[in-house]
């Protein structure tokens, strides 16, 4: 097994190889947010410009193609995203290198991607190839674009520029624009099998119990859970769940100031995934992020008016929307909460 994809990923890859024969303009991977998408398309970038790519269609890694790509700088290669999911600096040569570290240098990154960044693929694409081999642009989360990229990517799917191929990524197909969506060959990434997912994250150094739970709560995405139980928000988690449990005007006012310090769309997540599972078990008796809430999801279930239940969960979708860019963030969570409250009680 390669180590550039994960276990659960293997039969998506062979699958994937079956595509190689007749490559499609650009192919849109989806799935789960947290199962490695972004890691399985630079996988398959890589190997689309190895100049010597093996039987089971993952690059060789020793090829000069392959050592440009590992330091980051192919010519052939450009990855588009967020300024927010940039780590460390683009390298140079990499699209918006020069502005995305003047933004970084003046401002908070942006989380969005920019019709600019569409807009400097234009160059690229217009130029020679460094190998006569192909052109790949990874770009990811597709749901990232703005309204003018969106628009400007589009007009390049329309009219793609031969022999360049697009790998796209999204959590979201929902939240994309069905012409975009036209235009892309789709490509499901699965959630992994419970059992393997979780044998993964003892693999990376969690205990079995720690595991489970981590798993269960991050709607068993193995790479959400790692995350998760390295973020040391478990505390945070804890309070929300226990206001969610016992909803009260008082608990809601008393912990908002301390939840807003936690990113609130991961708020907004977990407070979805809470009013999934009472749902849930209300209809069906079923819990899939919270068994070890059970009781308090039982009794809520018992109460709870379903038309209320059902508001609540279209004003959690709602609220979102605009987690990212709350006016206040202790404002936020008390009417989050509050919100809730009065729909169960």
């Amino acid at each position: 097994m390669n180590n550039a994809i994960y276990p659960w990923q293997q039969s998506s890859w062979q699958q994937l190889q079956s595509l190689r024969e007749r490559l499609p303009h650009a192919i849109l991977f989806h799935g789960e947010s947290g199962i490695g998408k972004a890691d399985f398309i630079q996988a398959f970038a890589q190997s689309l410009l190895c100049e010597n790519v093996q039987a089971d269609g993952f690059a060789c890694g020793t090829c000069a193609s392959c050592g440009w790509f590992l330091q980051g700088n192919h010519p052939d290669y450009r990855r588009v995203r967020p300024e927010a999911l940039e780590d460390e600096a683009p390298a140079e040569g990499e699209e918006g290198a020069d502005a995305v570290k003047g933004a970084k240098a003046s401002k908070t990154p942006s989380k969005d991607i920019k019709i600019e960044q569409i807009r400097q693929l234009a160059d690229f694409m217009n130029i020679s190839t460094h190998r006569q081999g192909l052109r790949v642009v990874v770009l990811y989360p597709a749901e990232a674009l703005n309204t003018p990229a969106s628009n400007a990517l589009l007009k390049t799917l329309e009219e793609p520029p031969p022999g360049t191929m697009f790998l796209l990524a999204s959590n979201s197909l929902d939240r994309l624009l069905p012409t975009i969506l036209s235009r892309c060959r789709k490509f499901a990434l699965p959630l992994p099998e419970y059992q393997v997912a979780l044998a993964w994250l003892q693999e990376q150094g969690l205990n079995k119990e720690d595991g489970e739970s981590w798993l269960r709560e991050q709607g068993g995405a193995p790479l959400a859970a790692l995350a998760q139980s390295e973020a040391g928000n478990r505390e945070e988690l804890d309070i929300l769940l226990a206001v969610l449990a016992r909803p009260s005007a008082e608990a809601a006012l008393k912990h908002a100031d301390k939840l807003s310090k936690t990113g609130l769309a991961t708020l907004v997540s977990w407070q979805q995934r809470w009013l999934y599972d009472l749902l849930s078990f209300k209809m069906s008796g079923k819990i899939r992020y919270y068994p070890r809430h059970q009781k308090e999801l039982a009794g809520l279930a018992a109460t709870v008016h379903t038309v209320k239940l059902l508001q609540a969960i279209k004003n959690t979708n709602e609220r979102r929307a605009t987690a990212d860019h709350p006016l206040s963030p202790k404002l936020f969570v008390e009417a989050m909460l509050l919100d809730y409250t009065a729909s169960c009680t």
